[in-house]
């Protein structure tokens, strides 16, 4: 598209999942099943062009890190140094990426995690872990149409989104903005399933979302 093509466009056109950004505990060591999921989760989805996405710390941020470096493909921490919060676990050291954005506190580093995403990966967590699942799954419907979709990775998903069910008050379409994955081969094909849902959706007329954008990059 070129550059005065692109300036007649009256629609905001969502772009195609290029940056996916994993989300889990920070506490799992090497040989834990949640850290090796998330490693060969990342080689996986790197080793198709996707750029990998995490908070810069250990556990499974590192495990993305790790498993998109083996695969070549490309990363990007979004950190805080965490002086003022002492029960956060900071940046890990071994958690080199390609490109880093430093943030001023947690909640500007969440917000960015999300705005630099165009998709998630939920894994096994902790209150951290579900404030970032909350937060994404609350935008997904506000902006619904332009949304940002997200895998909950891990049967024990299962079971908490049953519970959620039964007991929240959530539609059918706010449970249409994520999958539960449970095998890592199903990863890559439920991305391509996200990406042929966004862009069969028909911005043409009046989309208030188009006209608004927020938390849209």
């Amino acid at each position: 598209m070129g550059k005065n093509e692109e300036n007649t466009v009256k629609h905001y056109p969502r772009p195609i999942i290029k940056n996916i950004a994993f989300f889990g505990d920070a506490h799992v060591g090497k040989e834990d099943p949640v850290y090796k999921n998330a490693f060969d989760i990342a080689k996986h989805v790197a080793e198709e062009g996707y750029t990998i996405v995490n908070g810069g710390g250990p556990g499974v941020m590192d495990a993305s890190t790790q498993g998109a470096e083996e695969a070549g493909g490309e990363t990007l921490a979004v950190t805080f140094d965490p002086k003022d919060a002492p029960g956060y676990e900071g940046r890990y050291v071994g958690n080199v990426t390609d490109k880093e954005i430093i943030t001023s506190n947690y909640i500007e580093r969440m917000f960015k995690l999300l705005e630099h995403a165009d998709m998630f990966i939920i894994f096994k967590g902790g209150s951290g872990t579900l404030s970032e699942f909350g937060t994404a799954w609350v935008l997904a419907k506000l902006y619904y149409g332009h949304h940002k979709p997200f895998i909950l990775f891990g049967k024990h998903w299962k079971e908490i989104i049953d519970v959620i069910k039964k007991d929240m008050l959530v539609d059918k379409q706010e449970l249409s903005v994520f999958e539960i994955v449970t095998k890592t081969e199903d990863v890559l094909p439920t991305i391509h399933k996200f990406e042929k849902r966004l862009l069969s959706i028909d911005h043409s007329g009046d989309c208030e979302l188009c006209v608004d954008k927020a938390f849209m990059k």
